[in-house]
């Protein structure tokens, strides 16, 4: 299945995201995600469109104080407030478009502080559109692109063994479900599970207890990928077990960008070490699923 086309726009004004025509072809007729590329969310200023028509900007001292927009401190700033974060609802901008509201906000983006950056656009929409992100950007540098698929087996590995009514495992009979993430973490890394004493690299070892299964295989889609997109692979994966099958589980494991200015809904998210912020599903045979999800130290827990 297809999980693209996304885009890639080149040094592309902020205040392109607030006009009226912008709102009404993309924003209001579908989920339109956008996410500012190559910032540092601890360091930069980043920007993220999300498909409620939330558009957030995580600004520096200097940047939001030059907008004259209102925001609210970072809550993962310290004591001395260096990062701000400014919240705009297009979809309330459209209904008022002759507000003082929304010339406050054109002029300062147009004239006071006009922004530009590299920016990652997709857009899901159901109807037959003729309007094409490709053709609505043509005066800025856009590339549209695929997400890059890698296909790996990997041979004699070593799984944890499940039981799915067993999330927090059960002793000599399955692993928990903690265990199972810091297991994928370690598969996904190719780390070695063997735990040789002659390893400098990883002492870890595959938790307890234990399967080799002969061939398992990992598929990697890395890009711009839209939750509907993914909703359709784990579709595609429940239907995996509709004929038997010797796997006993399949796992679909989602990554967040790390220097996204939200993580869950619209929740801020914060970088500390690693930015971390992804969900996981496990899928077994008899249809039951755990879902687990994680963040890191500067998010807030998920729903």
């Amino acid at each position: 299945m297809e999980t693209g086309p996304y885009y890639f726009v080149k040094n592309l004004p902020l205040h392109e995201l607030i006009t009226q025509e912008f709102i009404n072809t993309f924003v209001k007729k579908g989920s339109c995600y956008a996410l500012t590329h190559n910032t540092n969310i601890d360091e930069d200023n980043t920007v993220a469109l999300l498909p409620n028509g939330k558009l957030i900007l995580s600004l520096d001292k200097d940047t939001y104080e030059e907008t004259g927009l209102q925001g609210r401190p970072s809550q993962y700033s310290g004591r001395k407030v260096m990062k701000f974060i400014v919240s705009i609802d297009l979809m309330d901008l459209s209904f008022n478009p002759n507000s003082k509201k929304y010339e406050r906000i054109s002029w300062s983006f147009k004239e006071k502080k006009p922004l530009k950056f590299d920016f990652l656009l997709a857009w899901h929409h159901t109807g037959a559109e003729e309007s094409t992100m490709m053709s609505y950007f043509s005066n800025y540098r856009i590339q549209e692109l695929q997400p890059k698929i890698a296909l790996s087996t990997v041979t004699e590995l070593q799984c944890p063994v499940l039981r799915s009514g067993a999330l927090q495992g059960e002793p000599e009979a399955a692993c928990s479900a903690p265990e199972l993430l810091d297991w994928l973490g370690a598969v996904f890394s190719r780390a070695d599970l063997t735990n040789e004493p002659n390893s400098f690299v990883s002492t870890y070892c595959c938790p307890q207890p234990s399967t080799v299964v002969a061939r398992a295989y990992l598929c990697t889609i890395t890009g711009f990928i839209l939750p509907e997109k993914i909703c359709l692979l784990l579709e595609q994966l429940c239907h995996y077990f509709d004929e038997p099958k010797l796997a006993p589980w399949v796992t679909l494991s989602v990554q967040g960008f790390a220097d996204s200015p939200v993580s869950w809904r619209e929740n801020e998210h914060g970088f500390r070490k690693g930015g971390e912020h992804l969900y996981n599903f496990v899928i077994f045979n008899n249809q039951d699923y755990w879902l687990q999800m994680a963040v890191g130290a500067n998010d807030d827990c998920p729903p």
